[in-house]
């Protein structure tokens, strides 16, 4: 997908700050009716520039994928920008992972 990276400053005309801009985003394509992942799409820098991806993507997106149920959403993340997709689906996945196993000792150790 080719969208250019936008400029420093937002659409307001105010400077992004340093985390809008130098920040990675994980775009998540899941489905609301089955809440299934089909995992990361795309990794991206910059807020501005994640939004303005998914914002491509929802356009571009067939309309019997849409009534299916099928979204997209962005999320932080340590990922770098660019990285493979289904690395990255495998890399978010067992944070996950790791972080409800650590919630579930903490709650057992409660």
């Amino acid at each position: 997908m080719a969208v250019s990276q936008p400029e420093s400053s937002g659409s307001n005309g105010f400077s992004l700050t340093h985390e809008q801009r130098d920040t990675c985003y994980a775009i998540i394509r899941h489905n609301i009716r089955t809440y299934r992942s089909a995992g990361v799409v795309e990794v991206v820098k910059g807020k501005q520039y994640a939004e303005s991806t998914l914002r491509i993507l929802e356009t571009c997106q067939d309309s019997s994928d849409h009534c299916e149920g099928w979204r997209y959403f962005i999320e932080k993340s340590d990922l770098q920008a660019g990285s493979d997709p289904a690395e990255a689906t495998q890399r978010r996945q067992a944070e996950l992972e790791r972080r409800e196993s650590k919630a579930l000792c903490e709650e057992k150790d409660s």
